[in-house]
């Protein structure tokens, strides 16, 4: 079984700031790390290696800094790294981002794929999808709990208001969320081999896109600003029991209206 993993470097949310003028993230001097979903859906790579014997590809796309993490995921027992970086890619919005993952999978070959629900960065969790039809395979989101039965896999997901068990045959690709496991540490002997790890660089000379469909000027959305989200009014409390509390509000309409 070959599985891979697509992971994405992003900027530690916790210390990103936002350009008052320009309206984009700032991210000169913003410490990356590997996307917190994406190092899940590796976990469950790696759990489903320990059981069956699977190869672990991990793929990321961005600049030559993304392989930062695809040393972390060498470190965590990855079996194969690969970067896609390209200038045409750059400002590739999550259709053209998902149509490279999705010709790079094809080019490597996999019976499973998994990524993490979403990015941090984003909040889209669009890409995953995404992948499964640009290849015309099943997508199950949102998973929890993932087993393999000889040709299918069976996967636990959690919604809004319930608990589901789906099963779909292999090739598939799964997203996975937080709460499906607990990364495991980098290991210690894995630390010391992964800097010595090749990884192989795929760019548009191997993917072979029309300059017209990537990057920017392919992309069929185009993000005008970021901003940070405003603060909150200040809240009205009702006390008294429901009648009470509910005819209070009744008559507060109109004022807070004004």
């Amino acid at each position: 079984m070959r599985i891979i993993v697509f992971a994405k470097q992003v900027p530690d949310t916790t210390e990103v700031k936002v350009d008052p003028v320009k309206g984009t993230l700032i991210r000169d001097g913003v410490r990356s790390i590997m996307n917190p979903e994406d190092k899940n859906a590796l976990e469950e790579a790696l759990r489903l290696k320990d059981k069956f014997g699977a190869k672990v590809t991990v793929i990321t796309m961005g600049p030559p800094m993304a392989e930062a993490i695809l040393r972390e995921s060498y470190a965590m027992g990855a079996d194969e790294a690969i970067l896609i970086t390209d200038p045409l890619y750059a400002g590739a919005d999550t259709w053209v981002t998902s149509m490279i993952l999705a010709r790079a999978a094809q080019l490597i070959g996999f019976n499973l794929i998994l990524t993490g629900r979403q990015a941090i960065d984003g909040d889209t969790a669009q890409v995953g999808i995404e992948i499964a039809q640009h290849l015309g395979i099943p997508v199950i989101a949102y998973a929890i709990g993932v087993e393999i039965k000889e040709d299918r896999v069976i996967v636990k997901r959690e919604l809004d208001d319930r608990i589901e068990i789906l099963s779909t045959p292999l090739p598939c690709v799964i997203t996975c969320s937080k709460d499906i496991n607990k990364p495991r540490y980098m290991r210690v002997p894995y630390i010391f081999e992964a800097y010595s790890k090749e990884i192989k660089i795929l760019n548009n000379s191997v993917l072979k896109f029309d300059k017209n469909e990537v990057g920017l000027v392919g992309s069929p959305t185009k993000v005008r600003k970021t901003f940070t989200k405003g603060p909150k009014g200040e809240g009205v409390l009702f006390q008294g029991d429901i009648d009470e509390a509910v005819q209070k509000i009744i008559e507060a309409i109109p004022v807070l209206g004004k």
